[in-house]
């Protein structure tokens, strides 16, 4: 069999990268291509790799981050570049699939797996194609050390039970208008009748959020030391902190939306309930 390779460019914040490269690999593995990730530092994710992860340690796995030959040969064809990276993609790989194409793709039944065998092949994908083991996670992404020191700091402030709770808001319209805060106030409670000794792990991008829910549950709630931010490689190991600080929770209380909680609790193995409205605020 000629094996194949497949360049991956995963777009989109950090639970969508994951998500994309997880996918890819666990293509390559099924049809013995080789997997080649460029990893692009843009506004929706401001980090190299290395800044938050270990390398993969998993064989038939090439990371790397772009560079300038990148940006005209690998990066995504789009207005902003003005579609130029299509040209040498055509010429350098024999199929592409764009981030746009994967999910009606997904929808009508592709197979992923005969599009990909023994050809070269470019994508870039913010999300998930085919069957991913969680394990296939775990197994990829490790995260540096200073990540998991803060992550030991979060779990020594745990009780006996610590829920998890991801309640975003800012950039993302879906959570804050369909998850408002008062359901999770209400989950809280629930879980504090059932639980004396009940501690709450806020996971947020909202500073009034963290107000909200300390007026609600005192010193139940234990959150990060400092916000998390895209703009910078340390507010984003401050948000894969959070993201590993949920996954050692016993159930995790999501956002509606959002990848950010379900790619957590894919690496802990934890229950997750989403939290949202019927729309009308009910």
């Amino acid at each position: 069999m000629v094996k194949g390779v497949l360049t991956l460019v995963p777009s989109g914040g950090l639970a969508n990268r994951m998500r994309a490269v997880a996918s890819a690999y666990s293509l390559c593995l099924a049809v013995g291509s080789r997997l080649r990730v460029v990893w692009f530092r843009d506004w929706a994710l401001n980090a190299a790799f290395s800044d938050i992860f270990e390398p993969p340690g998993c064989p038939g796995v090439e990371l790397r981050e772009a560079t300038w030959a990148d940006l005209l040969a690998n990066d995504r064809p789009r207005r902003r570049n003005l579609w130029l990276p299509a040209l040498p993609q055509r010429l350098l790989y024999s199929r592409r699939i764009g981030e746009r194409e994967v999910t009606p793709l997904k929808l009508r039944g592709f197979d992923f797996e005969a599009w990909a065998r023994g050809r070269r092949c470019w994508m870039s994908c913010y999300q998930e194609f085919g069957s991913c083991p969680d394990e296939v996670y775990r197994r990829l992404f490790r995260p540096v050390d200073d990540v998991m020191r803060r992550v030991s700091a979060n779990v020594e402030r745990f009780g006996g039970r610590t829920i998890g709770m991801h309640i975003r808001r800012t950039d993302h319209g879906e959570a804050t208008a369909l998850s408002p805060t008062r359901l999770f106030i209400e989950a809280g409670r629930r879980e504090a009748e059932a639980h004396q000794d009940l501690t709450i792990f806020l996971a947020t991008d909202d500073e009034g959020v963290k107000r909200e829910l300390r007026d609600a549950f005192g010193g139940r709630v234990v959150t990060a030391a400092g916000p998390a931010s895209r703009g910078s490689a340390d507010g984003i190991r401050g948000g894969l902190a959070d993201m590993y600080t949920l996954a050692r929770t016993a159930r995790i209380y999501a956002s509606a939306g959002s990848s950010f909680s379900p790619m957590a609790a894919r690496i802990g193995g934890v229950p997750l309930t989403e939290l949202r409205t019927d729309g009308d605020g009910k």
